[in-house]
């Protein structure tokens, strides 16, 4: 099993902690995993994105070409990595900010309005980068729930750990809409 993924969007939206917990979950469940951060000139409202490989081999190059999954938050980060998907990749995109349909018709396409499920089901914005990681997690199996929270306790310090089981509903949320959505597409094809 190897995963390559990018994920992007605006700086302040989560991308390198999303990125981080991945890398993390893999090397708590003994996977070989590379991350590599990417900002732009700004770093909040800026660009940012990272590069995730997870995989069961060594990882000879943690530059990723062409992805297996890209995650999108907002708009120019679509435009900027859509044709970089490997033909057969999967396109996960926050919606909420993202209002055009992507150009590729040989992706899986899974488009959440993140920002929309963040505050209506749990009532805090800043947890729409776990609900999309949640949904991630369904569809590519490449880690574990449970290794994402170990993770999660190793990245947040201390005094912030009030804040996992919120972080556990969001991860769930995204995870339950993902299979929701997998088993729609299922019914339709």
């Amino acid at each position: 099993m190897s995963q390559e993924i990018i994920l992007a969007g605006f700086g302040g939206q989560g991308v390198m902690s999303m990125g981080q917990l991945l890398a993390y979950a893999g090397l708590v469940e003994g996977k070989q995993v590379s991350w590599i951060p990417s900002y732009g000139p700004e770093m909040r409202g800026g660009t940012a994105n990272c590069s995730v490989t997870i995989s069961d081999e060594e990882v000879s190059s943690p530059i990723i070409a062409e992805p297996d999954t890209l995650i999108v938050l907002n708009r120019p980060s679509l435009e900027k990595f859509e044709q970089d998907v490997k033909p057969g990749g999967r396109l996960l995109i926050n919606s909420s900010l993202i209002d055009i349909e992507p150009q590729r018709q040989d992706l899986q396409v899974l488009k959440l309005p993140v920002n929309e499920l963040a505050q209506e089901k749990l009532g805090n914005t800043r947890v729409s980068n776990m609900i999309i990681l949640g949904a991630f997690i369904e569809l590519t199996r490449s880690v574990t729930l449970e290794s994402v929270l170990g993770a999660l306790k190793k990245v947040l310090p201390e005094y912030r750990h009030n804040l996992i089981p919120l972080n556990r509903r969001a991860l769930e949320t995204g995870m339950k809409v993902a299979k929701t959505e997998i088993l729609h597409l299922r019914s339709c094809g």
